[in-house]
């Protein structure tokens, strides 16, 4: 199985960026698709959901009307497409896939990406 995550880099605010995450080795289609981040220092977060049901989505508060999130089963692909950047978004960011239909719980995820870097600078 793999996850690979791409399309992070270097952003000013208010700025835009769109991260995808490539999946092999799974049933895409059977997998709810979910992306993390973390920042130096802290703890891993959550970010933004989008079941295998229907493609229903969540969003964290802190990215809510600024992040969306979205999925192509025939592409085995996720993105996530990130508006309005704020310093406070930099951070390496996951995809994770899981066979449950909804969670924020990173210990819920089956199988991680590498991470990709998003740095916003202010």
């Amino acid at each position: 199985v793999q996850l690979q995550a791409s399309g992070g880099g270097l952003v000013q605010a208010g700025g835009s960026l769109r991260l995808y995450c490539a999946a092999s080795g799974i049933t895409f289609s059977t997998y709810s698709m979910g992306w993390f981040r973390q920042a130096p220092g802290k703890e891993r977060e959550f970010v933004a959901f989008i079941s295998y049901l229907s493609g229903n989505n969540w969003l964290a508060d802190p990215v809510k009307g600024r992040f969306t999130i979205d999925r192509d089963n025939a592409e085995n692909t996720v993105w996530l497409q990130m508006n309005m950047l704020k310093p406070e978004d930099t951070a390496v960011y996951f995809c994770a896939a899981t066979t449950k239909v909804a969670t924020s719980w990173p210990r819920d995820y089956d199988y991680w990406g590498q991470g990709t870097q998003v740095t916003v600078s202010s």
